[in-house]
């Protein structure tokens, strides 16, 4: 029998048989999985499947969530109801930096995510396995995710994506304003994730790009107090040589002028915040609150604190992300402009490294480029998405643009990915 399981990643086993193992969860619970694997012998196929088949179960358990179209025996709530007339919105959270089954979903990381598992899955539409097929590097992963291609350009680089953004494709064909569609980013390496190069798009209908951390060290350019050192840490996988800022940005005085805030309460603001993600919260609280904007893009970037080497600071990351995409989903229900009509999509941008990899370092990184490193999900919740619902099929984060696109009303032509058909 199995001695010893983590199943996300997936040890060296020994079972009495060829086709599934036990593993016993706190209070006895006993859940059969179908992975068998043995490490060495695991093609990246039968990998993904695993992870994938290990995190339904477990989900399963937990929530008693369904699996594909029909939901068996669910309450009432099932199905949300239809948004109301005035337009609907959306709202992305992506987690830079990634996080694993293991200190998540399995039995063992559970108590760092109690908001996703106990008041967000169950109100959502859930995939089990989303497969990135692109470059594991933050910004261009991310950049992937906002226009629906696969981006190839140095994740380092201070370039705009290639293909038209998620913002383009929605201000250009919706005829929306400047003020309609936001991204708040993490660090200095995201300045140019809101328009791309690419032709009859660009700059005219790209996003409005905040980054929280580059104004507050420019507000505090003339003193050196250490209390915010904790805000500004800009990003632990920047090389030496970073390139300067540059792209569609914002000055102290445009941001205040902007967001109706003053450079000294944002500055004392950022005093009681205890990370840069808290900063970037209350920067996308202001902006829904001062213009409401259809589409609006948060990157929470904590965790990627794991490049660091310190596993107690990536077991806080995530559990401050949790905590904020339970706090965000909340702003969403009480904000008069969002509450009813807003569609609420979260996922990480990729995985990161097995224990077990001699080319990894574990949590630390995502150098491999195997299937734990590239296996992830994403949770879909809001009017209309059907509640407690768990979708096996493999997908892709390109699908994502595309899906925004059918939600709102437009058509990202130059995307790779398909809609999502079961959240929409």
């Amino acid at each position: 029998m199995v001695q010893t399981i983590h199943s996300h990643v997936l040890r060296h086993y020994t079972c009495d048989t060829a086709t599934d193992f036990e593993r016993c969860c706190p209070g006895g619970v006993v859940i059969r999985s179908p992975l068998l694997i043995k490490t060495n012998l695991a093609s990246p196929r039968e990998v993904v499947s695993a992870v994938s088949s290990s995190r339904r179960e477990f989900l399963r358990l937990v929530t008693g969530a369904t699996a594909g179209g029909a939901l068996l025996g669910l309450a009432p709530r099932a199905r949300a109801a239809a948004p109301r007339e005035g337009g609907r919105k959306v709202v992305v959270v992506t987690f830079g930096g990634g996080c694993r089954d293991e200190e998540t979903f399995m039995p063992e990381g559970q108590e760092n995510i109690p908001h996703l598992l106990n008041e967000l899955i169950p109100q959502s539409t859930f995939f089990t396995r989303v497969v990135n097929r692109g470059i594991l590097g933050h910004y261009v992963a991310t950049a992937s995710l906002a226009t629906g291609v696969y981006e190839t350009f140095d994740n380092f680089a201070a370039v705009p994506p290639d293909h038209p953004t998620v913002f383009e494709y929605y201000r250009r064909e919706l005829k929306r304003s400047a003020y309609d569609a936001w991204v708040v980013a993490p660090s200095n390496g995201f300045n140019r994730i809101g328009g791309s190069d690419a032709r009859s798009f660009g700059p005219d209908y790209a996003a409005g790009v905040i980054l929280p951390k580059r104004l507050l060290k420019e507000a505090l350019s003339t003193t050196s107090d250490a209390q915010y050192d904790h805000l500004l840490v800009d990003n632990y996988e920047t090389p030496l040589f970073a390139p300067p800022v540059e792209g569609n940005k914002f000055d102290l005085s445009q941001f205040s002028e902007l967001l109706k805030i003053s450079v000294s309460d944002f500055v004392a603001h950022a005093r009681t915040l205890s990370s840069a993600d808290e900063l970037s919260l209350y920067v996308a609280r202001q902006i829904m609150r001062q213009y409401a904007p259809g589409l609006l893009w948060i990157t929470l970037h904590d965790m990627d604190v794991a490049h660091a080497g310190s596993y107690s600071l990536y077991i806080e990351g995530i559990q401050r992300t949790d905590r904020l995409c339970g706090e965000i989903w909340k702003t969403i229900q009480s904000e008069p402009e969002y509450v009813g009509k807003t569609t609420l999509f979260i996922l990480p941008d990729f995985g990161r490294d097995s224990d077990q990899d001699a080319a990894g370092n574990g949590f630390q990184h995502h150098r491999t480029g195997d299937a734990l490193s590239r296996t992830t999900w994403l949770m879909v919740m809001g009017p209309g998405i059907r509640q407690n619902r768990l979708v096996e099929r493999p997908v892709q984060p390109v699908d994502l643009v595309p899906t925004i696109g059918d939600l709102l009303g437009f058509s990202p032509r130059m995307g790779q990915g398909k809609p999502l058909t079961e959240v929409l």
